[in-house]
This record gives structure tokens, C-alpha cells and sequence, in this order.
């Protein structure tokens, strides 16, 4: 009997839950559906008002192709709403916000990548699913090209600051009109491009954000972009006879590299731990008999090497850009050494820095680094030598560096961590009250790699695994910083096997704070106890 009586009961409660839990749900819908962002959005079109439940696989078919996003599994309810935002009289933002049913009352904007007008949905589903009110945006075009912004400064300024600025306080507002409140706190996440988004809005609107991440940050652009176009005529066309070759670059090169970098920690597991102490001698690779290039490179190859992993320098001798750190080659062989124009600089000089379809990156030259950089379209540069006023409002930032980044070189970040401490005469403990600056080995461009890379930096494969909290990950960290005044000391990252969570672990690492550098102490190298986070001394990179 009492066992019957307590079925019963559990019946029944889980009856009314189920009850409430469809009423809550029909409330949601209902008041999703019934917003009108006209009212709050000045001049804004409504493309999209819709209830998603949860595990529906989003399809969307307007999206432009080569941003391929054409789906995304929504992981928890939310009120999906997409808007056209004009941001002058030539010029407007694809806007989208998802507002989850359960908010916690945070915020969250999201970041873009390469020149690209892609909406990263991958991050609206991860930070819905965290509870943030999150929105993104095409960043004033859309697609992978820059060809938007031909004669049309408008749209180079919306890519520059303007977009995310407008995202954001029109996300704010929308965010107050559906909950009835303002958010309590006010977050940022991005990635390479990204990355130097957030920098940019912490430099020029400061207010915007509570706190932010800033990974892999794309600062210095308008010297990036040159740096990029550089190999090109460094490594010369696929057709030239000194043309090495991506399996050359994979199975002789960086197989070099790790023979001459990978035991300098303590540790031959792949995984270059500092490659700042790596002196890379490509001369070990020179052919000392019969010219043979699947074993070996001719003298004019070993000097395309020697020049691929050199500091960008005027003709004065002025770095205008770091060295490539080696570690990188194999996937940097797809498209900064692939013997082709570097997309993305080849359009940024094409479309914006001047206006010419037919400019030839076959012929670039410091002239053009220095073109672009005079020119510094939209205020684009982002390479602040201070960023006190959001220190003086409590604003909070974590940057990280994939050790191994195969498309911005690892070493300009400590050289912008560098450039704060000099702009604003701090020391490097003054400087960890607002910024701190993680250093990701064996990650290669904001994710992947053979390193422990898995530390929630953004939707997809990079939260997959690991739970929402500040030890392991970037984005619960930060908020833990804003929030609770606890500041991380390190990220620890993972490395599940085969990239797949469910096969288990492969190691885990803690991530030392810059310029402190993650040391061997003994033991099983992929558990993180068996490293330590000591001082090191200054490194000329």
C-alpha cells in the first residue's frame, strides 16, 4: 500500500510539473510573438519573430554560402528575432538576438571573424544555452569577401566598430523590452577578428561591456593585413621552381620544427610549449648533395624558410609585424604559404585600401604597408596604448593566443600586452586588476590543435565536454571576474581524444596568465599538476 501511495504521488507531482512547465512555455511563446522591435529600433525591418524549442536544427536558407553556417541545433527555448538595422544612408547590419526562456539577466554580444559578414550561430546557440540574452551580426555585409566595402567607406566603418556598437545597444534595448529589465551584467566573446572587436569596443566605447573576451586578437590590423600579404611574394606562385610544397611543409618542415622545438620544455608530445624560446635553423633541412626536395630544400628554399619565420620590417629596420611562430606550418601552408594571394589581404587592398579590383598581390611591397596604414579605413588599427577609462568603470578582459595560430602570429599579443604596460606606465600586477593574457599551447587559430584547446571560447567543438565554470572555462571565468572579484590565474584547456568528447580525455593543461610560462615539473605530462606557471625572463621575439 504505501509503496502504491508513493507512485501516486510522484504521479502526481510530476504531472503538475509537466503542467507548469507547458504553461511557462505557452507564456514564453506567446510573449515572444507578441514583440514589436519596431517600436524600440528605430528604422529597423523585421525579418524574423519566432519561438524555437529546444534541439530544433535551425536551417537558414538566406544565409550566404560561403559562410557555411546553413544550420544550427538550438540547445535550449528561446525567442529568435533577426532585424535590418540601417547604420547610415548606404549601409545597415543583419542583426539577430536569441533570448532565451531561462535568463539569468546577463548579456552577451558576439564577434565575427577574417573580413567576413558572418553571423557566428554557433555562439547565439552557446550563450542562449548559458542563459545570456545573446545577439550577433553580419558586421555591415555579408559573405567572406570585402568586395561590400568597394567605394563605400559606410560599410568598411560598420566592419570596423560600427556593427558591433550598434548590436549592442540595440540588443540592450531589446533585451530590457522582452524581460522587462535591464540586464544585470553585460558580456563579450570573439575570436581573431573577433578579438580585436572587442579590444576596439573597450577603447572607444568602454561602457559597452562589463567584461570581455578577446582571443587571438586580429589588433594592429592594418600592419596584420600587409604581414599576410607578404608571403605571397615570399614564397612565390605554385608554378615557381623554388615553390615548396604543403606536404613539404608538413612531412619535412614541421617534423624539423618539432625535432628542434618540441623538447625544449621537457616534453616530446607535439606540442610546442613556448615557442618564443624556439630558435628555429632551417639550415639543418639543406640538401647537401643532389637536389632533392621531398628530402631536403635547395639553398633558395631554405631562405624562403629562413624569411617565412622572420619579423615584418621597414626598410629602416622597424618591426612592422612579428615573426611567424613555428609550429604553425601545416596549416598556414593551406593559405598563407599556398603560393596565391592571401584572401583576405588581397581584398582588404583590392576593395578598400585602393579601390581596384585589378591591384596585383604578386607585387606587393612595403609601399602598400605603408598605403594601408596611412589610410587606416573605419579607424580600423586598434592598437591602443591605454585602455584606462575601462579599467577607472571596473571593465574586465581575458585574452588568449593559440600557441601554435596558423593565421596571426602568437607572438604580436604579448607585443600588444607589451604596448598597454608602456602606454600605460603600469606594471604587469597593475595591468592583472583588468587584463590578463593566457598563452594556449599546441591550439592553432582560436581552436584546434594537438594541445589542450578546449576551453569554452565559443560554440561548437570549443565548449563541447567541459562544464560551465571558471576553472575550465574562458567565458565562466570571466564572469566569475566581474561578478565575484575572482580573477583566474590560469584557464585549464582540454584535449579530448580524436577531438571527441566522448571518448574521453586526452590531457588537460593549465594555461599559465602572460608573461608567467607553463614549466615541466615531472610525472605524467598530460595531467595538469605535472606543470607550474614560474616567471620567465625577457624574451626578444
Amino acid at each position: 500500500m504505501a509503496s502504491s501511495y508513493y507512485f501516486v504521488i510522484a504521479t502526481l507531482v510530476a504531472t503538475c510539473l509537466h503542467v507548469i512547465n507547458a504553461a511557462s512555455t505557452s507564456d514564453f511563446q506567446a510573449k515572444c510573438l507578441s514583440l514589436k522591435p519596431r517600436q524600440y529600433i528605430r528604422n529597423s525591418t523585421r525579418t524574423v519573430l519566432e519561438y524555437v524549442p529546444g534541439g530544433t536544427n535551425l536551417t537558414f536558407p538566406d544565409n550566404v554560402a560561403s559562410c557555411s553556417r546553413p544550420n544550427q541545433v538550438v540547445a535550449s527555448d528561446i525567442c529568435r528575432l533577426a532585424l535590418s538595422i540601417p547604420t547610415s544612408h548606404r549601409s545597415s547590419i543583419t542583426f539577430e538576438a536569441w533570448l532565451p526562456r531561462d535568463w539569468t539577466g546577463r548579456f552577451l554580444g558576439t564577434g565575427n571573424g577574417g573580413i567576413d559578414g558572418c553571423i557566428k550561430y554557433e555562439d547565439l546557440a552557446y550563450g542562449s544555452s548559458q542563459g545570456f540574452a545573446t545577439v550577433g551580426s553580419n558586421n555591415g555585409h555579408n559573405g567572406t569577401t570585402a568586395i561590400a566595402m568597394l567605394n563605400n567607406l559606410d560599410v568598411t566603418t560598420d566592419f570596423a566598430w560600427r556593427s558591433l556598437h550598434k548590436m549592442v545597444t540595440s540588443g540592450k534595448k531589446l533585451t530590457k523590452a522582452f524581460y522587462q529589465k535591464s540586464p544585470t551584467k553585460s558580456y563579450y566573446m570573439g575570436c581573431s577578428l573577433g578579438g580585436r572587436q572587442g579590444i576596439k569596443a573597450a577603447e572607444i566605447f568602454p561602457h559597452d561591456f562589463d567584461g570581455i573576451v578577446a582571443g587571438s586578437p586580429a589588433v594592429d590590423f592594418n600592419n596584420l593585413v600587409s604581414w599576410r600579404a607578404s608571403f605571397f611574394p615570399i614564397t612565390g606562385s605554385v608554378n615557381s621552381s623554388n615553390f615548396i610544397t604543403a606536404d613539404t611543409w608538413d612531412t619535412l618542415i614541421h617534423n624539423e620544427v618539432l625535432n628542434q622545438c618540441d623538447g625544449l620544455d621537457g616534453v616530446l608530445d607535439g606540442i610546442i610549449e613556448d615557442p618564443t624560446i624556439c630558435s628555429f635553423r632551417p639550415e639543418a633541412m639543406a640538401c647537401s648533395g643532389p637536389t632533392n626536395t621531398t628530402d631536403c630544400l635547395t639553398p633558395t628554399q631554405v631562405e624562403i624558410v629562413k624569411r617565412v619565420f622572420s619579423p615584418f620590417l621597414r626598410e629602416d629596420g622597424e618591426l612592422i609585424y612579428p615573426a611567424m611562430q613555428p609550429g604553425s606550418e601545416i596549416y598556414a601552408a593551406e593559405k598563407l604559404y599556398a603560393g596565391a594571394p592571401f584572401s583576405y589581404s588581397d581584398d582588404w587592398f583590392k576593395y578598400v585600401v585602393y579601390s581596384n579590383p585589378n591591384w596585383n598581390a604578386s607585387t606587393f611591397n612595403l609601399k602598400d604597408t605603408a598605403a594601408a596604414e596611412a589610410l587606416n579605413p573605419g579607424d580600423i588599427q586598434t592598437w591602443p596604448s591605454s585602455l584606462a577609462t575601462f579599467q577607472s568603470i571596473g571593465g574586465k578582459m581575458i585574452s588568449f593566443h593559440g600557441q601554435q595560430d596558423n593565421q596571426i602570429t602568437s607572438f604580436n599579443t604579448p607585443r600588444f600586452y607589451d604596448h598597454l604596460l608602456r602606454g600605460m606606465r603600469a606594471t604587469t600586477s597593475e595591468l592583472d586588476e583588468f587584463f590578463r593574457f593566457f598563452r594556449i599551447s599546441g591550439m592553432y587559430h582560436c581552436n584546434s590543435g594537438p594541445g589542450a584547446w578546449v576551453l569554452g571560447q565559443g560554440g561548437g567543438a570549443s565548449a563541447k565536454g567541459i562544464p560551465f565554470v571558471p576553472q575550465n572555462n574562458v567565458l565562466a571565468a570571466l564572469v566569475a571576474w566581474v561578478e565575484n572579484g575572482t580573477a583566474p590565474e590560469t584557464i585549464t584547456g582540454t584535449k579530448f581524444k580524436n577531438d571527441d568528447p566522448t571518448q574521453g580525455i586526452s590531457l588537460q593543461r593549465s594555461h599559465c596568465k602572460y608573461p608567467l610560462r607553463n614549466t615541466y615539473l615531472g610525472g605524467n605530462s598530460s595531467r595538469p599538476e605535472s606543470w607550474a606557471c614560474l616567471p620567465t625572463g625577457t624574451i626578444e621575439l
